[in-house]
């Protein structure tokens, strides 16, 4: 155990694989043309060496964290998950068992969890691109960039990667969930009914315009918006965003990331049609899941629109650049003192 965790430098260059060595060499020769693409030559120890369960050095057992960058967007995504199913299940099951004695228990497998899916995707998604919004607020209440944001914004633009990667794992599930509509057995009992209906009805065709566009328009924007989000979480693999330019990775993730964010919420204002002056959708006086979800995604467009306005906008760039408002800084620092 003590030879173990006293393994010098060299010994660590020995162990290296013999393509890591080439590439490191590699990268040396042409440090003036690749420069951006270094690595470090040494890694850590507990990267380079493997040891089984057994002759694992204590030290590295408390070093090493279980997903430490991924705590903060799984509580959160936990916590909007919850809430959102508990809501969902007042008025999609309770309300109707309470009201009517009506048993709507089958619905949630697959129907309340398909409207918990969306509201917790579209919200990590707004989550990513909020923080930014407020560090430009920030930025200009400072007017310069070289005073340290908060702590907690700190990390939770840390943390922006994680909230859009499990923002596209709830969209994955959200698409999976919807295509499996036809294949329930509920379904297929309803749609007989709605036949039967029709009949009773004498109706020799049940085609409703405005309802055939909405459903067209609504499944074609979430596509988009899902291939959007795919596109995204590729580009947000180590391999993949070492081979762009700084230049290509921010605007697939920023200008792209936008897109998909409006793209999502006229997804789910279509979705909505007509449904917004229901009556019958407030269901105890609790509006729709739709309207709670788009909430935040139309903060963060809002935000992000007034922050493009020429006047915000160039006075921004100033500031990420290295300008700094002299008057604004002494403003502060008048104000801190007294």
């Amino acid at each position: 155990m003590e030879m173990r965790q006293n393994i010098t430098n060299q010994e660590l260059w020995k162990m290296k694989p013999r393509r890591s060595l080439e590439e490191d060499d590699y990268l040396n020769k042409n440090s003036g043309e690749t420069s951006m693409l270094k690595r470090p030559v040494l890694l850590h120890l507990d990267q380079t060496t493997h040891f089984n369960e057994f002759d694992r050095p204590q030290k590295l057992q408390h070093k090493q964290e279980l997903f430490p960058e991924w705590r903060l967007p799984m509580k959160i995504a936990a916590v909007v998950a919850s809430l959102t199913f508990f809501y969902t299940l007042l008025r999609e099951v309770i309300h109707p068992f309470v009201t009517s004695r009506e048993q709507y228990f089958y619905k949630i497998p697959i129907l309340v969890i398909n409207k918990v899916l969306p509201m917790v995707s579209i919200t990590l998604l707004a989550l990513v691109y909020l923080p930014g919004v407020i560090a430009a607020i920030v930025q200009l209440h400072n007017g310069t960039k070289y005073k340290k944001f908060p702590h907690w914004l700190d990390r939770w633009m840390s943390t922006r990667k994680q909230f859009g990667l499990l923002s596209f794992f709830f969209a994955v599930l959200h698409a999976l969930y919807s295509l499996s509509y036809p294949m329930r057995r509920s379904y297929r009992y309803r749609l007989l009914n709605w036949a039967y209906q029709q009949v009773q009805q004498n109706k020799k065709d049940a085609w409703i315009e405005h309802d055939v566009w909405r459903m067209e328009i609504y499944v074609s924007l979430g596509i988009v918006a899902l291939a959007i989000l795919a596109l995204l979480a590729v580009t947000s693999i180590p391999s993949v965003s070492d081979s762009l330019t700084w230049r290509e990775f921010h605007y697939i993730q920023s200008k792209l990331g936008i897109v998909s964010l409006l793209l999502g919420t006229i997804h789910a204002l279509i979705f909505a049609w007509n449904k917004w002056v229901d009556i019958k959708q407030f269901v105890w006086y609790t509006p729709p899941t739709f309207m709670i979800a788009v909430f935040l995604p139309i903060v963060v467009l809002v935000c992000k629109a007034v922050l493009f306005l020429p006047c915000l906008r160039k006075k921004v760039l100033k500031i990420r650049h290295g300008w700094e408002d002299v008057t604004r800084i002494n403003k502060i620092e008048m104000s801190s003192q007294l």
